[in-house]
């Protein structure tokens, strides 16, 4: 009789326990949830669409444009000095000259005349030993602003898919944090339970509001993250109002390069490299100018003058009626000849071979360098490829030993401490999955940015299967 009025008892501070928690956890939740839903009307952005949404709306490049544009118009100005250059002047467009000249031993004359004096001048450069120079480092000037132009875009695409892949990865950590939440909460109440039977104790429900708490904290904090990544994304992207993006995390592709193809595409194709060969020929074009002073320019001029009047000038009486004009021709062929300066230019002539002999190393340098990154995101990426093979196999046995955990639990045979243990491996599995497809993808979009070689969406089995593996990358 005792027993059959303790069961009802126990178990209606039970359910509200559980009820309060469930409240608790909504209440967290939906605080959360205020601060994270403030949107307006939201836009799709798919992963293809990165590269023209970053070439339309990044600022930086637009400003790269620009000084593009400006290195183009300063090469434009450089050759015009090929061609000839026409002045035209006027002394006086018209003058009008009046007056009176008093002598007396002589008659007074007056003046008063309108006149003009146009003149226009032709000069053609025939050697001008500094033009040639000048307009290949203005050239040169022109391909590295290009150059930095992609250098900069290629960066801020990789680096809006990379913020992209880290959007979508909190997304995934949400959806497990979510899952190790349900749980704890199932653990919770499977504690509380036994311990109103009888057949628990109190450490263990303690134990599981430890872990349910521990999960809510970090469930919270990956929102707060994914938020953080959706704002970052967008600032680079320069997107007005909301969006939203695939939240399903899975590979971009394959990459069916071998190492030395990479290494090679990657050195011929890197603008960094080239780069620094136009800044070594701009180097070398500055100091033939150096030595160039000391040559002669040569060039030829025309130079025509004419002259008009009408009026009279210097005479007893005027004449308003009377005119005149003339002109003269000149054709000349002229040169300047710089012949010393004390050696000023020689110096700096040899100040800029050493510049050159820098640059050099700095190419050396470079290539390393580039050598290295490319190995390494080639490794990291078949690293990757084994993680996200071991990691689902790691989520598959998990995943049944926390069910046989659970049943053991239930039947009375093992502990609560052991389904939590086997639970937090499973968290732990679905985290490294999540995070070895999130690398995965980096690697591919950096080899992409260091190779110029193209991500396929065909995986050649041959190069992605595992020793001595059944699974394959092809297959995810």
């Amino acid at each position: 009789m005792l027993r059959k009025l303790i069961h009802p008892i126990l178990i209606l501070p039970f359910c509200l326990y559980i009820n309060s928690q469930e409240a608790l956890l909504s209440k967290a939740n939906n605080s959360i949830e205020e601060i994270l839903h403030e949107n307006e009307n939201q836009i799709f952005l798919n992963y293809s669409d990165i590269d023209n949404i970053t070439l339309k709306n990044n600022r930086e490049l637009k400003a790269l444009e620009s000084l593009v544009n400006s290195t183009m118009f300063t090469l434009s100005s450089k050759i015009a000095k090929r061609y000839p250059s026409l002045d035209l002047q006027a002394s006086g467009l018209p003058k009008y000259t009046s007056g009176k000249n008093y002598n007396s031993s002589s008659s007074t004359t007056k003046t008063s005349q309108f006149s003009a004096n146009p003149s226009l001048n032709i000069k053609l450069d025939l050697i001008d030993p500094l033009r040639g120079s000048e307009i290949k480092i203005a050239r040169n000037n022109y391909a590295i602003a290009k150059n930095n132009y992609e250098i900069k875009k290629k960066d801020l695409i990789k680096e809006a898919k990379s913020r992209y892949h880290k959007l979508q990865k909190s997304y995934q950590d949400i959806k497990n944090k979510t899952l190790s939440l349900d749980l704890s909460i199932t653990s919770l109440k499977d504690a509380q339970s036994k311990f109103d039977a009888g057949i628990g104790t109190k450490f263990e429900v303690l134990e599981a509001e430890a872990q349910l708490s521990r999960d809510m904290q970090s469930l919270n904090e990956k929102k707060i993250q994914n938020q953080i990544n959706k704002i970052e994304l967008k600032e680079i992207l320069n997107i007005n109002g909301d969006f939203e993006i695939n939240q399903k995390q899975k590979l971009i592709g394959f990459w069916n390069h071998k190492l030395n193809k990479n290494i090679t595409e990657g050195l011929a194709n890197s603008l960094s490299l080239k780069n620094i060969n136009l800044k070594k020929s701009i180097k070398e074009n500055q100091a033939k100018n150096y030595l160039n002073v000391y040559k002669p320019n040569v060039y030829i001029s025309n130079n025509f003058t004419s002259s008009f009047s009408k009026g009279d000038s210097l005479s007893v009486k005027i004449d308003p009626e009377k005119s005149g004009s003339s002109y003269t021709n000149t054709v000349s062929l002229n040169f300047s000849w710089n012949i010393f300066d004390g050696g000023q230019n020689k110096n700096l002539y040899k100040s800029s071979k050493a510049d050159v002999k820098s640059e050099d190393y700095s190419y050396k340098n470079i290539e390393n360098v580039l050598k290295t990154n490319i190995s390494k995101a080639y490794l990291n990426l078949k690293l990757n490829e084994e993680k996200i093979l071991s990691s689902l196999k790691e989520i598959s046995s998990t995943e049944e030993s926390l069910r046989l955990a659970r049943l053991r639990y239930d039947i009375g045979i093992s502990t609560l401490k052991d389904v939590l243990v086997r639970q937090k491996e499973l968290s732990n599995a679905n985290s490294k999955k999540i995070d070895s497809i999130y690398n995965y993808n980096l690697n591919l979009d950096e080899l992409v940015r260091l190779t110029f070689l193209e991500i396929s969406n065909i995986c050649n089995e041959e190069n992605n299967l595992i020793k001595n593996e059944i699974q394959s990358i092809c297959n995810i």
